[in-house]
């Protein structure tokens, strides 16, 4: 694409060089640089892709973006974009080299802490159910029509992001449901796109590492709505507190959902069981193969959002029934003798507190639950003796183990776990996951139910630079056969 093209609509302070220059491709990874690529020098956490803008312009960039120009300059071979925001530049510069795909889509975002990927998973499936094309951006895996592309982030860079669109557009999709994470709108990975609506799930404290303070969360997601067009739809859940704080400076038609209060969408558990749960919803019953009440807010807010995109209800509510969980989601693995393991992806204290509340009310008498959980490393370190303290509380068996320690220390990690456990409580510090897993199978009888808690769906476990292979129902799985 010539660069005049690629640079429609792009404010920017200045260009050195020649823009009639064509661009094969887009890149701010200068490892990725070839003859052609148009570099975005980015200022990461990390590293700031300024200090490699002569190494792109050596391996022959026709363009370079940034906010500060090297001290020397190729305006022969390359040409120098200068901007204020090189994020947002390349977002925008994205949707025009891939041809501006969010527009010939319906995208729905999805944000909050927890419920995300659920949602955009279940909306992907129930538009197929439905008969319709559509793409999937989430936490376990990226879709494409039924492809299947494997989820390196939340929600990808701008490039990536844009070419995946692209590519749904191209295979026929007409719809796409994107979760939207904080650390995606902070960084404009999603800046540009074109949304037809957003969900809001819930807010509770997480990745504080990133954004310091829960003000600074709670605008993150909120900027989300802030810049939704007059044409798209917001759909909150009015039963979280900061539910209304999405909608306050929104352009977009306004919609609540709720368990608890008059909203537009309204919904009531009529009965739990181990196979699922009966719903009213909008005066209509469903039998839904889901457990816990975070489950009816996940399938109200489909539903919810369904309805807005112009579904029938009826047929909504009818293939609602048709839905199934999502892998590493409250999933099941049943020993011979009644021993039942749950793993689930909970890994903020919100979410543990309600599958912990979903397995009591689903427990029997005499029932016993062994809790395995742990907290990330290089990530918010404040929920690290709330879980502790939670899982210690609740549990008749806790055990503190590994959870992706990535460069911190595990010891030092379980230690700020064992920092929120009240005297009286007990608990077990095994570190090697493996282990952890292993012993709670062991001094599990039979019914009584496990829960791991934390890595879901994810194969892998990242110690240290290593991203090593570990799935927490493969080894549940595994010691279960091995004890029964």
């Amino acid at each position: 694409m010539n660069i005049n093209h690629l640079l429609k609509n792009i404010d920017h302070n200045a260009i050195h060089g020649a823009t009639d220059r064509e661009v094969s491709n887009l890149t701010y990874d200068s490892r990725q640089v070839v003859s052609g690529s148009c570099f975005f020098a980015i200022e990461g956490v990390v590293a700031d892709g300024h200090n490699y803008i002569e190494s792109a312009v050596a391996k022959g960039a026709t363009a370079v973006v940034c906010r500060r120009l090297p001290q020397s300059l190729n305006t022969e071979q390359t040409t120098y974009i200068v901007v204020d925001d090189t994020d947002k530049a390349m977002a925008l510069m994205a949707a025009n080299f891939y041809g501006n795909p969010s527009k010939k889509l319906t995208v729905v975002g999805v944000t909050g802490t927890n419920g995300k990927t659920t949602i955009a998973t279940l909306l992907y499936d129930l538009v197929r159910l439905m008969g319709h094309k559509a793409g999937l951006i989430s936490t376990v895996v990226y879709k494409i029509d039924n492809e299947q592309i494997e989820s390196t982030h939340t929600t990808p860079d701008s490039i990536r992001l844009n070419a995946m669109l692209a590519q749904m557009v191209e295979r026929g999709c007409d719809y796409c449901f994107m979760e939207c994470s904080s650390h995606a709108i902070v960084q404009r990975r999603i800046y540009g796109i074109n949304f037809k609506g957003a969900l809001f799930t819930n807010l509770t404290h997480d990745h504080l590492d990133y954004h310091k303070t829960f003000a600074e969360y709670i605008r993150a997601k909120k900027s989300l709505f802030d810049s939704l067009p007059k044409s798209a739809f917001a759909l909150v859940n009015a039963d979280d507190r900061n539910g209304e704080v999405m909608l306050q400076n929104t352009k977009a038609s306004r919609h609540t959902l709720s368990l608890q209060k008059m909203a537009d969408f309204r919904a009531k558990v009529i009965e739990m069981m181990v196979e699922g749960i009966e719903l009213r919803i909008d005066d209509r019953e469903v039998w839904v193969q889901f457990l816990g009440r975070f489950n009816a807010y996940n399938l109200l807010t489909v539903y919810g959002a369904a309805v807005l995109l112009g579904f029938d209800k009826e047929e909504v509510l009818a293939h609602l029934s048709m839905l199934r969980p999502v892998s590493g989601r409250f999933e099941t693995v049943v020993a011979k003798d009644g021993t039942t393991a749950i793993v689930d992806f909970a890994h903020t204290p919100d979410a543990l507190e309600n599958i912990i509340r979903t397995i009591n009310e689903l427990r029997q008498a005499g029932q016993r639950l062994i809790i395995v959980c742990g907290c990330g490393g290089d990530r918010d370190k404040t929920k690290r003796p709330v879980m502790g303290g939670m899982a210690s509380e609740k549990a008749d068996i806790a055990i503190f183990t590994s959870d992706n320690p990535r460069t911190e220390d595990p010891e030092q990690i379980l230690r700020e776990m064992e920092a929120g456990v009240e005297a009286g409580n007990k608990y077990l510090k095994i570190t090697d996951r493996h282990e952890a897993i292993k012993t709670a199978v062991m001094l599990a009888e039979p019914r009584d139910i496990i829960l791991l808690a934390g890595k879901g769906h994810e194969d892998y476990q990242i110690i240290g630079s290593e991203k090593l292979p570990f799935n927490d129902k493969a080894v549940v799985k595994e010691w279960l056969e091995k004890f029964n």
